[in-house]
């Protein structure tokens, strides 16, 4: 597909992928952001689109992935990676000593578990889950092929998880 190509449809399909994060987060500010990531990698893929093919089922889908690594990096921030946040937000909301305590405890069973890792493992794990950044970015950043960055860190968010289970046991 050609840049005129894609320019032409490009409102009419933001349109559609718009629709798909509205169904998806019920909250206009995500689906804006869903949207915008859709387009932006419907952009950066352009030479790889076949023109001939149903270009809006290609963006439909590229949305319905982009609205789940939305959510998932989201409840990531949420369960780990905002817990400093989290613990200072409950010391100004009047929380115990004894919770702001569980909360410290928390961080530093997490970086403990993150310790343990790899250097290689850790540096990809903290760039996708902490940093936020999409394994296409990864992996451009660290010249790791793209498969090899999602075996990596996946294996790395196990371990981490893994251990965490363990200590929290104990």
């Amino acid at each position: 597909m050609t840049r005129s190509e894609f320019e032409h449809i490009a409102a009419q399909l933001r349109q559609r992928v718009l629709k798909v994060g509205l169904d998806f987060f019920s909250n206009k500010e995500d689906a804006e952001d869903a949207a915008q990531e859709t387009m932006v990698q419907l952009w950066r893929y352009l030479e790889h689109i076949d023109a001939g093919r149903n270009v809006e089922a290609l963006a439909v889908r590229v949305a319905k992935n982009c609205c789940v690594s939305m959510y998932r990096k989201q409840q990531w921030k949420t369960e780990v990676g905002d817990i400093d946040k989290q613990s200072m937000n409950k010391a100004d909301a009047g929380i115990s000593p004894q919770q702001q305590l569980e909360a410290q405890d928390t961080q530093r069973l997490l970086s403990e578990a993150m310790a343990l890792l790899k250097p290689r493992e850790r540096e990809l794990f903290e760039m996708r889950q902490i940093e936020g950044l999409s394994t296409d970015e990864v992996a451009e950043q660290t010249r790791i092929p793209k498969p090899s960055v999602i075996a990596m860190v996946s294996a790395a968010r196990k371990k981490v998880f893994t251990e965490l289970k363990r200590r929290m046991k104990q």
